[in-house]
């Protein structure tokens, strides 16, 4: 039973168990789904971004992005004359550097410093494995 004043909403990869009962669940009369989903949605983005980085990404890196990370660009992305374009609002410096690590050479964190610092520190470990 989930208790608390309200409509919440879950997501659903996020339910790690549940129990099926006979209540029934009365929906109120003045209810607005429609409503209440777009308040989530809109209160949910303007908190997932809570970190600002400078980064450059290609367009080939730009088109691998998903969700939130590709929203991000098309709302706040400024192209360049290079064809790469710059963003900046991040969920976190641990979820920018783990989506950079995985666009390879297609992005290049400008700042800040800290983020630039982990992702060479990161990208240093592999690098010697493979040299002679």
């Amino acid at each position: 039973m989930i208790a608390g004043p309200g409509p919440r909403t879950y997501r659903v990869d996020q339910i790690l168990a549940l129990t099926v009962t006979e209540d029934e669940a009365a929906i109120p009369a003045d209810s607005d789904l429609a409503a209440h989903w777009r308040a989530s949605r809109s209160d949910f983005h303007r908190h997932l971004h809570r970190g600002e980085a400078v980064v450059r990404i290609s367009a080939r890196g730009a088109a691998r992005l998903k969700g939130a990370a590709a929203r991000a660009l098309a709302d706040t992305g400024v192209p360049e004359p290079d064809g790469w374009t710059r963003v900046l609002p991040v969920e976190s410096p641990e979820h920018a550097h783990d989506t950079f690590l995985g666009l390879g050479a297609e992005v290049e964190a400008l700042a800040p410093e800290d983020l630039r610092d982990r992702i060479a520190s990161t990208v240093r470990t592999p690098a010697r494995r493979y040299e002679s």
